[in-house]
């Protein structure tokens, strides 16, 4: 199923987007939201896949909202202004709604839709683990490279791609991988995840206030709410004192 939200502020266009979406079949409705504000809030806590949101909203516009996602989902804007159809591409918009539109428009939507997600989780990525040495391939770049999972500092989820920080190299490699595919493969004694973006290694942290892990003077880190208790457990696990 594709986790699913609706937007607008418009009740009755909520309403009928909602009604729209749980007619689908894989199509799973995680959430109404009357603002971006309220969708921002659910992002923080749930895994969505996709977001079907009305573009002409106040106080922070369905465009501004995507644009302010570091890692947006998959994205069908709709709207009753024909203006925006071209803006809506530019943020890798998979489609676009002008409405008032029906259900056999909205199937179409919703078909792309499946078949971004569908084309995201291929595996285009090779990865496996190599036990004798604790290494990872990874393939990038059209080539295979191996990577120490000691060097890997962390790792910055992009869209469909994956920034992977090492040690001492000044440029990231980057995979096209998903955050929970490599976050199996990675071991959980060393690993975390702390955000929906970022996953860390346990043993580069040099500090971590409320907010964010720092790992060295130019590297902060973001502490997502979901993760927040499980990186506190690790932390007081190590802790001495009072």
């Amino acid at each position: 199923m594709i986790r699913t939200l609706a937007i607008d502020d418009e009740p009755l266009a909520l309403q009928q987007l909602s009604s729209y979406i749980k007619k689908i079949p894989f199509l799973e409705l995680v959430a109404e939201c009357q603002s971006a504000f309220d969708a921002k809030k659910i992002m923080d806590e749930e895994v969505i896949d996709a977001i079907f949101i009305d573009i002409n909203m106040p106080d922070l516009t369905g465009m501004d909202f995507v644009r302010s996602l570091a890692v947006p989902p998959i994205v069908v804007f709709t709207t009753a202004y024909s203006d925006y159809a071209v803006d809506g591409y530019k943020v890798d918009a998979v489609d676009y709604l002008l409405k008032p539109f029906g259900l056999d428009e909205f199937q179409r939507a919703a078909n792309k839709v499946k078949r971004q997600y569908e084309l995201l989780r291929q595996e285009q990525a090779e990865i496996s683990t190599v036990d004798d040495d604790d290494s990872l391939f990874l393939k990038t770049e059209h080539k295979v490279v191996r990577v120490k999972v000691e060097d890997i500092r962390y790792i910055e989820g992009m869209s469909e791609y994956l920034k992977i920080h090492l040690q001492d190299q000044p440029k990231p490699i980057i995979v096209l991988l998903s955050m929970k595919k490599i976050e199996e493969r990675l071991p959980a004694k060393t690993f975390m995840r702390v955000h929906r973006s970022y996953i860390i290694n346990l043993r580069k942290i040099q500090e971590v206030n409320k907010n964010r892990v720092i790992l060295d003077s130019e590297t902060y880190i973001p502490i997502g709410d979901l993760y927040r208790e499980q990186l506190n457990k690790y932390i007081e696990s190590k802790f001495l004192g009072k």
